[in-house]
């Protein structure tokens, strides 16, 4: 049997170890290459909702991740200052976990299945042949007049009502997200007309929302860990097609996803099972590289495209007081449009 070609994956997170895994159950040689260093914290809401979960069990990694700590999550609420969508059930149950907790037990399960990770190690060279992106988002300063940043910090002694909870806010929306532990992942998306600063100071300001709102007393108790805040500028909601990239792209490196509705982790593990069998083809000299990443790109437009074009939809939606109200009361009042709102997404 001729050797298998080796795999370079570009970018240590979600996508990158989940595919390094994979390929490396199929026996492929696999080296990644991650800037950072494990553990850390990344802007995430940190919630998998849809189909990841199925791509994680065919993986065989759902059973660890339960035992690493995620959490399983049945319910969501939503809250703005005219209207409230009380705690009710989710369509499916979804599963949360800390960044900090999977990033670094994806790698160690990556490197326990032979996979060579060099951290703290910025990939340099160009995007060519055996060489996958999943280096994260593209950085977009601004996108249709506006300029988007994320914040996410970890509290405890907060009390809910849901295990999920959605609040909009002046420019944006607040996600309250619980961990396991007694923890609670709070991340927010804003927007803005020009460059904001020091938002490594006034993140609680950002993230508590308006004096008198029901995000503001949830939070009144809260127990910050400054540790744990994080902030990301520059983010593009854009949909992009992965057939129109001149790279092998896998997760956020493909397209992001409004985090609204909770599906970019999911996609980052969907988008690393769609790459395994073109990428351990062209790995055993079945595909050559062009049709492995076309086989990829195809593959994952089928799969997003349509969640994309209505999360899209939806974002815009819901950043409008008028839609924003007409939307939340069709969820409170109607069972069709509260699973629309999750399924159109999945």
């Amino acid at each position: 049997m001729n050797p298998s070609y080796p795999i370079t994956i570009v970018g240590g997170g979600l996508a990158g170890l989940t595919l390094g895994i994979g390929l490396r159950q199929r026996g492929v040689p696999v080296t990644v290459w991650e800037a950072g260093r494990y553990p850390r914290h990344r802007v995430c809401g940190e919630f998998i909702s849809g189909r990841g979960q199925g791509s994680l069990a065919r993986l065989g990694l759902l059973a660890g991740l339960h035992a690493a700590g995620a959490r399983t999550l049945i319910s969501a609420a939503f809250f703005d200052s005219g209207t409230r969508v009380a705690a009710r059930p989710l369509p499916e149950s979804a599963l949360s976990v800390s960044r900090l907790v999977v990033d670094d037990w994806l790698a160690r399960e990556f490197q326990r299945n032979g996979g060579e990770l060099r951290v703290g190690e910025r990939w340099v060279g160009s995007f060519g042949e055996g060489i996958v992106r999943a280096s994260g988002r593209q950085a977009e300063k601004v996108t249709d007049g506006w300029r988007y940043f994320g914040l996410k910090v970890h509290a405890r002694d907060i009390r809910m009502e849901s295990d999920l909870e959605l609040h909009f806010v002046e420019g944006g929306y607040v996600g309250l997200c619980q961990l396991a532990d007694g923890e609670v992942n709070i991340c927010g998306l804003f927007r803005s007309e020009s460059a904001v600063s020091g938002l490594a100071q006034d993140w609680p300001t950002w993230l508590r929302g308006a004096p008198n709102s029901t995000l503001h007393t949830r939070l009144a108790t809260a127990a910050f860990d400054p540790a744990s805040f994080c902030a990301v500028a520059g983010l593009s909601l854009t949909p992009r097609r992965a057939s129109q990239r001149l790279e092998c792209c896998v997760g956020d490196a493909l397209t992001l996803i409004p985090p609204l509705t909770g599906n970019g982790m999911s996609m980052a593990f969907e988008s690393a099972e769609i790459a395994l069998d073109p990428l351990t083809k062209f790995s055993r000299g079945a595909f050559n590289w062009n049709e492995a990443q076309q086989r990829i790109a195809q593959a994952c437009d089928r799969r997003f495209a349509s969640r994309l074009r209505w999360a899209q939809w939806l974002q815009r939606a819901l950043f409008q007081p008028t839609p924003r109200s007409i939307v939340l009361t069709f969820a409170a009042h109607s069972e069709w449009c509260w699973r629309a709102l999750f399924g159109r997404t999945r």
